[in-house]
């Protein structure tokens, strides 16, 4: 009875001693993904899907065909993405790249052929306090993305809408194709 006792006592003072804000509510901003919508080329105010999109950060892929953990989406129709940015250190310029792949995984008895472009994107990290519990996030500034020149581009403009991405409901960037 002496045991049951002591343990309803400690569970208690355990319960009681934590204070709220040694928790990081889900609702709470952390750090936030770079947003980006694809456009028609042909007609710049519509929103066009990229057709069997895989994505993934440069140098992580394992198998072009098959997803792995590297792989952010694989094979999807998709007219926006979220891109995680590495936070590099305080103040200083920072270089993500990502493959974007156009008709991927296609099969040989499918038509069309798969398509490659990358995308550089460089920025600045800041840190801002959130609070005790979820500690720093960072925000990103000085945004600026280009695509590598190739013979074949499917990726025919970039148009930066939002320099500083501390939102990640905004969207940042609109490539259009």
């Amino acid at each position: 009875m002496k045991r049951i006792k002591f343990l309803l006592v400690l569970f208690l003072v355990v319960l009681v001693s934590c204070e709220r804000d040694d928790i990081c509510a889900e609702t709470t901003p952390t750090t936030p993904r770079l947003l980006i919508e694809f456009y028609d080329a042909g007609s710049p105010e519509d929103l066009k899907s990229v057709p069997r999109l895989t994505l993934y950060g440069e140098g992580l892929a394992t198998d072009p065909v098959e997803p792995s953990s590297s792989t952010l989406i694989f094979n999807s129709n998709s007219n926006s993405i979220e891109l995680p940015l590495i936070v590099g250190p305080e103040n200083e310029t920072t270089t993500t790249r990502f493959i974007l792949e156009q008709n991927s995984n296609l099969r040989i008895d499918e038509t069309g052929t798969s398509n490659i472009d990358i995308i550089e994107i460089t920025y600045t990290s800041e840190f801002q306090y959130v609070s005790r519990a979820c500690g720093f996030k960072s925000i990103f500034t000085n945004l600026n993305l280009t695509v590598d020149d190739d013979t074949d581009n499917w990726i025919s403009s970039i148009d930066i809408i939002e320099p500083t991405v501390e939102n990640e409901n905004t969207v940042h960037v609109h490539i259009f194709h």
